[in-house]
C-alpha cells in the first residue's frame, strides 16, 4: 500500500496545477517541436477511417451519415476500466454511469425513456444483433477489453437496423492482422480498483482463435457501491477458403454491483457519497441488499459467403441466457431471460468501379422467452411472490438499400425497412389466467441520404430518415407491477445536414452537422412515490442540435524527438424541448427536455516521443441539465480533466511492454454521471468518483506488427 500511496501523493499535487497551466503548456511543446519537423519532406495525414455504418465501408469523408468511430487507440487514453470516458469525448453522445456498473446510453437525447440501462439504441456485437428482443442492452456484461473499436450511427437508422429512434453501435471484438501470442493486463487505483486481463491469440490473418478472462473489482466512491465482473470468451474467425469465413464469439460474465439510490438535494449537500437512508417505512439501500446479480451466456456465429465476386451473403446465429437478481427497497425482482435471434444480408454489386452501384437486403429477428418474478423483500432476501410473469417479445424486419455511386461525385443512399414487434404477457399468480398482447406491425421506416463530394477534400450531406421505437419490455411491464400495452411506439422524422472537411495536406479534419427531430408520442419515465418506474406517451418533442469535432495532427515525424502531437476538440449543442406535452392540469410545453445538458465541449491532446513514452490530456466540459420535466431542478455544470502517462517498449525480441500511471477528475469536482430523472421527492442526485488516480502495465509475449 506504501507505494499506492505515493504515487496517489505525487499525482494529487499535481492534479492542483493542472487547471492554470499544464493543458496549455503542452500545447507549446507541440507547437514548438512543430518548427523542427518542418524539416521533414514526408507528408503528414490523416490515418484513413473505413466506416462501416449503412454497410458503406468507405472512408469518412464519403459518407451520407452522421457517425463516430472510435479506434483502440483512442479507447487506450484512459484507466483500461470503462469506454465511459471514450464515448463521452465524441460529440451526440454521452454515457452515463449513475452507479458503478449502471451503464446508460444518450444518443441525441434517448435517455430520457432510461432510467437505468441502455434503451432505445440497437447494438451490434461483430455484426450479431446484442440488443435483446425486449429492446434493453446489457453493454456493463462486456469487459473493456472485449472491445476494441465502436462505431456510432447519431439519428434514426431503422432503414437497415430496425425500430429505434435513437441510434446504432456497432462493436468490434477484433482488428485485423493482430499479433499471436500471449498477454496480461494489469492496473489498480483509487477505492480499491483492481482491474485484471488475461489472453492468449493462436494464429495470425485469416484464422485466429482468442480465449480470455477479465476480472473487475471496486470498492466504489461512494457507500454502497462496491462492483465485481468477471468475463470470460472465446473470439474466433476461421478462414474455410477463399471464398467463406466464419466467426463465432462466445462469452460469459458474471456481474455484480451494489446500488446505492438517489439523493434529495439537502442529503447530496450534507454528504454526497452517503447510500440512501431508510425514510418511514422505506428502508435504506444498504439495508434491503441493493443491487444487480446477473449472469450471462451468450454465443454467436457467423458465416460470410462470397458467391461471386459481386454477390455476397453473410448470415449471422446467436442464442443468449440472461438471469437476473435484483432485490430493491420496493421488492425483490428475478428474471430468467432465454432469448435466440438472426441476422441475413445480402450484397449485390453489379457495378463496382465508376458509377458503383450497390444492393443490399436482408431480414433480422429475434424472440425471448422471459419468466419474471417479483417478490417481497425482507432485509435483501425473496420473501411472498407478489407478481409471476411469462413475457413473449418477438420482432422482426426486412430490409432493402441501395447506394449508387453517381458522375460527378454524387453518392445516393437510400433504403427502407419493414417493421413488426410483438409482445404477450401472461400473469401466472393471478386467475382466470389471461394473455394481454400488443402488435406494433407493418411499420415502415425509411430513409433517404444524398452526399456530394466538391473535392478531394470537402464533401457535403443531408440526409431525411424517420424513427420508429415500439416501448421495451420494461416499460409494457415496468417497476410498478402494472401491465401497460396501452403505451404506444413512438415516431418521428429527422433532418440533418453535414460536412467533412481535410486541410493543409490532410493535417486537419473537420466534422460537422446540425438536425432537426420531431418526435412524436415520446416515452418518458416517471417515478412513484416508492421509486418504482412507469412510462407514459408525452406528446411530441422538438429536438434541434449542432454537432462538431476539429481534429490536427501537429506532429507526426518518426525521426525526431517529440514524434506525435496530435489536437482534437468536439462540441454538441442540444436544444431539445417539449414541443407540446401535458400531464392532467401541468403543461411541460417549450420546457427542455430533462437529463440533457445544452452544451458539452470535449478537447484533447496526445503526445508521443520517439522513444516510446506517451501523454494523454483530455478537458471535459458538461452544461447544467434540467432534472424533472417542470425544470424546477437543475443539476450543475462541471468541468474535468484527465491523464494518461506511459511508455512503450519492446525487450527481448518478442516482449511488448508498456507501464502507465494516470488521474481522472484532477479538479476533484463534485458532480453527477447520472441523475435520476423526474424522481419521486426529488431524488435525483447520485455523486460520481472525486479526484481518484491509476497506474498499471501490460505484457504482451508474440510477434511484433510493424
Amino acid at each position: 500500500m506504501i507505494h499506492e500511496q505515493k504515487l496517489f501523493l505525487f499525482l494529487n499535487s499535481i492534479g492542483y496545477r493542472f487547471k492554470n497551466s499544464f493543458f496549455f503548456l503542452v500545447l507549446l511543446i507541440c507547437f514548438g517541436g512543430k518548427s523542427f519537423a518542418q524539416t521533414d519532406t514526408s507528408a503528414t495525414k490523416l490515418n484513413e477511417i473505413l466506416v462501416k455504418a449503412f454497410e458503406q465501408n468507405r472512408k469518412l469523408l464519403d459518407v451520407p451519415t452522421a457517425v463516430s468511430v472510435i479506434s483502440q487507440k483512442q479507447l487506450l487514453r484512459f484507466s483500461n476500466t470503462s469506454i465511459v470516458a471514450v464515448v463521452n469525448t465524441q460529440p451526440g453522445i454521452r454515457m452515463e454511469e449513475r452507479s458503478p456498473g449502471s451503464y446508460r446510453l444518450n444518443i441525441r437525447g434517448s435517455t430520457l425513456r432510461s432510467p437505468f440501462g441502455v434503451r432505445n439504441v440497437k447494438v451490434y456485437l461483430n455484426d450479431i444483433p446484442f440488443t435483446e428482443p425486449g429492446g434493453a442492452t446489457y453493454l456493463n456484461q462486456l469487459s473493456f477489453f472485449n472491445i476494441q473499436a465502436i462505431e456510432v450511427l447519431k439519428g434514426p437508422s431503422g432503414s437497415l437496423y430496425g425500430a429505434g429512434s435513437g441510434g446504432v453501435v456497432l462493436l468490434k471484438t477484433h482488428l485485423q492482422n493482430q499479433a499471436a501470442g500471449v498477454g496480461i493486463d494489469y492496473s489498480f487505483g483509487s477505492f480499491g480498483l483492481q482491474n485484471t486481463s488475461v489472453y492468449a491469440r493462436i494464429g495470425e490473418g485469416n484464422t485466429q482463435q482468442t480465449i480470455g478472462f477479465s476480472k473487475l473489482h471496486s470498492d466504489g466512491y461512494r457507500d454502497w457501491t462496491t462492483l465485481n465482473r468477471s468475463v470470460f470468451y472465446w473470439d474466433s474467425k476461421i478462414a474455410l477458403n477463399p471464398k467463406q469465413n466464419i466467426q463465432s464469439y462466445v462469452m460469459y460474465a458474471d456481474l455484480r454491483y451494489q446500488t446505492p439510490g438517489g439523493l434529495t438535494l439537502a442529503e447530496f449537500t450534507a454528504n454526497p457519497r452517503q447510500a440512501r437512508p431508510s425514510i418511514g417505512i422505506l428502508p435504506s439501500s444498504e439495508s434491503a441488499n441493493a443491487g444487480v446479480n446477473q449472469e450471462t451466456f451468450f454465443a454467436g456465429i457467423s458465416h460470410e459467403y462470397k458467391i461471386r465476386p459481386d454477390f455476397i451473403n453473410k448470415t449471422s446465429l446467436y442464442g443468449a441466457f440472461s438471469k437476473f437478481a435484483n432485490p430493491t427497497i420496493r421488492n425483490f425482482e428475478r428474471r430468467f431471460e432465454p432469448h435466440i435471434g438472426g441476422r441475413s444480408v445480402f450484397t449485390f454489386s453489379p457495378i463496382r468501379n465508376k458509377g458503383a452501384l450497390k444492393f443490399i437486403t436482408g431480414i433480422e429477428f429475434q424472440k425471448g422467452w422471459y419468466n419474471i418474478q417479483v417478490y417481497k423483500n425482507i432485509n435483501g432476501l425473496s420473501d411472498v411472490l407478489q407478481t409471476e410473469d411469462v413475457v413473449t417479445p418477438f420482432i422482426w424486419n426486412v430490409f432493402s438499400q441501395i447506394d449508387w455511386h453517381l458522375p460527378h461525385n454524387w453518392i445516393v443512399n437510400f433504403g427502407a425497412s419493414l417493421n413488426q414487434n410483438r409482445i404477450e404477457i401472461t400473469r401466472l399468480n393471478k386467475l382466470p389466467l389471461r394473455t394481454q398482447k400488443r402488435n406494433y406491425q407493418n411499420e415502415i421506416v425509411p430513409r433517404i441520404a444524398i452526399l456530394k463530394k466538391i473535392t478531394p477534400n470537402i464533401s457535403i450531406y443531408t440526409s431525411f430518415a424517420k424513427g420508429f421505437s415500439p416501448p421495451t419490455t420494461a416499460e409494457v411491464l415496468p417497476s410498478t407491477g402494472i401491465i401497460t400495452t396501452t403505451l404506444n411506439a413512438e415516431e418521428g422524422w429527422n433532418q440533418e445536414i453535414g460536412s467533412r472537411i481535410k486541410l493543409f495536406k490532410e493535417k486537419i479534419f473537420i466534422d460537422f452537422n446540425g438536425f432537426i427531430y420531431n418526435l412524436n408520442n415520446a416515452i418518458v419515465q416517471r417515478r412513484d412515490s416508492n421509486g418504482a418506474d412507469y412510462f407514459i406517451n408525452a406528446g411530441s418533442t422538438n429536438q434541434k442540435g449542432i454537432e462538431g469535432a476539429i481534429h490536427y495532427k501537429i506532429i507526426d515525424n518518426k525521426d525526431q524527438f517529440i514524434s506525435q502531437c496530435n489536437f482534437w476538440t468536439s462540441y454538441t449543442y442540444n436544444n431539445f424541448k417539449y414541443k407540446a406535452f401535458k400531464q392532467l392540469n401541468t403543461d411541460f410545453s417549450n420546457n427542455r427536455l430533462p437529463g440533457i445538458p445544452l452544451s458539452t465541449v470535449a478537447t484533447g491532446i496526445d503526445l508521443g516521443t520517439k522513444q516510446g513514452t506517451y501523454l494523454n490530456l483530455t478537458y471535459t466540459y458538461n452544461g447544467v441539465v434540467p432534472l424533472n420535466d417542470a425544470n424546477t431542478y437543475y443539476g450543475t455544470d462541471y468541468h474535468l480533466l484527465t491523464l494518461r502517462l506511459g511508455h512503450k517498449t519492446t525487450f527481448l525480441k518478442k516482449w511488448n511492454g508498456e507501464l502507465f500511471i494516470g488521474g481522472d477528475n484532477l479538479f476533484n469536482e463534485t458532480y453527477s454521471l447520472g441523475y435520476d430523472i423526474n424522481a419521486a421527492a426529488n431524488r435525483f442526485y447520485n455523486v460520481a468518483q472525486g479526484r481518484n488516480y491509476f497506474a498499471g502495465i501490460s505484457l504482451f509475449l508474440g510477434n511484433t506488427k510493424k
